[in-house]
């Protein structure tokens, strides 16, 4: 009997300790994959983009301002506004007065360049 619980009470501490590692594993898989969604490529599609004339870049804290047309995916009408951006090396691709698409999401309070792509 004795036995018996031991393994018993090993098997549920087993259990315990296994399943939140797994689902620690799988929120970092997910959560990995999703920065890899939001990085630029060479191959944007511009179709869903929203255009814009670049007003200020600031990299030293990583934000720009755009005059920019009705962001649809975010429910915003056209005005100048400052974005931060999710990696500053789209900001050595433009300057101020460069005309440019863009995608954007919501984070928290604050809205954030995901893509940058100079007009030419």
């Amino acid at each position: 009997m004795k036995h018996h619980l031991i393994t018993l009470l090993a098997s549920v501490l087993t259990t315990l300790f296994t399943v939140p590692m797994i689902a620690t594993a799988q929120d970092q898989k997910t959560h990995q994959g999703h920065h890899e969604a939001t990085k630029p490529t060479a191959t944007t599609d511009t179709s869903d983009m929203t255009n814009a004339e670049v007003r200020k870049v600031d990299k030293a804290a990583k934000k720009i301002t755009l005059k920019h047309e009705a962001i649809k995916s975010l429910d915003m009408p056209g005005m100048t506004m400052v974005f931060q951006v999710v990696d500053t090396a789209l900001l050595d691709k433009v300057q101020a007065g460069d005309k440019v698409k863009f995608k954007a999401k919501q984070d928290g309070s604050a809205y954030v360049v995901t893509d940058l792509v100079p007009e030419k």
